[in-house]
């Protein structure tokens, strides 16, 4: 890096690194405002360059000609910071101010997600045409923890939610004599509805929040950026392999729960006296392929929600740690409106189709 007194020009050379600024700041009492920088020749730039050269674009007013796409692109996310701190606007703190900036953030965050799952369908479609590009090892490794690894929970409280379901509707029931449907119920209700939302729901709280927390971490540390700097797309790298493994994990956890708490149901029904044989051909009589069917494509739906907002989430993290929890509790908050969403939508389409 050199600075010319004659026209007021600092060349800067193809590194801009710690070392290199810390001797760089001592020309900035040489360079006048309003001064030309020639970037022409930059090829690397770290934190403390970035740094460098925001300070003399916006608190100098230096133009910066001949920069890099790839590391004005860096600089990109810091344009609305104020030059210095007295220039923020104060925030109106009135009623219509809070609902406004509320309003905005919603419209903001719908543009967003409309812009992942745009993004995410082109990486998707070009992955299903060349599988290769998948990373299938990290796939699987990714199925594990969020399959595998929620086994006990998914079946303790599907289990659990089961037995309660089968000793609330008995007591009703057993008044008039119908106490055996009480294997409809539990059966219908774990198949067609609680099987598939318990198990999204655990997923949420598990791998949706591991998900925003992990790309979260690598988003305030800069690995994203230093992917898309070395021309990766972490779209590829980072959302399709953990989508893929919700979309995979969720319909068996979905089976695993629902058989789980079915049988949790049985167990209180054998409890009060009815042989296995007689339930088990209530439960055959009951259950059509339908009711199995629309569990599992809820539960499909609900594995890519799940697992895309979560990501999501985890991409839109600021900076700070702070911003990692809260990442974290967005995704968990937004999954589970989402399935409940989607849910009520499954519940009016099945009604209308008498499914």
């Amino acid at each position: 890096m050199n600075f010319d007194p004659k026209s007021q020009s600092l060349i800067l050379g193809e590194r801009l690194d710690a070392t290199e600024v810390s001797l760089s700041w001592k020309l900035l009492g040489q360079v006048s405002k309003s001064c030309r920088v020639d970037a022409s020749k930059l090829r690397v730039a770290d934190g403390a360059g970035l740094a460098f050269l925001w300070s003399l674009s916006r608190q100098r007013g230096a133009e910066i000609t001949g920069l890099r796409p790839e590391i004005a692109a860096l600089l990109k996310p810091f344009d609305d910071m104020p030059a210095e701190p007295g220039d923020a606007p104060e925030r109106d703190q009135s009623l219509f101010g809070q609902i406004g900036r509320m309003s905005w953030g919603l419209l903001k965050d719908i543009r967003e997600q409309i812009s992942f799952i745009g993004e995410f369908t082109a990486t998707a479609l070009l992955c299903l045409a060349r599988p290769r590009l998948v990373r299938w090892g990290d796939m699987w490794v990714i199925a594990q923890k969020a399959g595998v690894d929620a086994l006990v929970v998914a079946g303790m409280v599907s289990f659990l939610t089961g037995m309660i379901m089968a000793f609330q509707a008995a007591v009703p029931l057993k008044q008039f004599g119908v106490d055996i449907f009480v294997v409809n119920l539990v059966a219908l209700a774990l198949l067609r509805e609680m099987g598939p939302i318990m198990t999204a729901v655990v997923l949420a709280g598990r791998s949706g929040s591991a998900f925003a927390a992990e790309i979260g971490t690598m988003t305030v540390n800069e690995e994203i950026s230093a992917l898309e700097t070395m021309g990766l797309d972490p779209m590829r790298f980072l959302v399709v392999p953990r989508v893929l493994a919700g979309f995979i994990v969720t319909p068996v956890l979905t089976i695993y729960a629902s058989v789980l708490g079915v049988a949790g149901g049985f167990l209180v029904m054998m409890a009060q006296g009815f042989p296995f044989a007689a339930l088990w051909i209530q439960l055959v009589s009951a259950v059509g392929v339908s009711d199995v069917m629309t569990g599992m494509i809820k539960s499909f739906v609900f594995g890519i929600l799940v697992a895309g907002v979560g990501c999501l989430r985890g991409l839109q993290t600021g900076n700070g740690a702070t911003a990692v929890g809260e990442s974290t509790t967005r995704a968990v908050v937004s999954g589970i409106f989402l399935i409940v969403l989607v849910d009520a939508v499954f519940a009016g389409i099945f009604y209308v189709l008498k499914w």
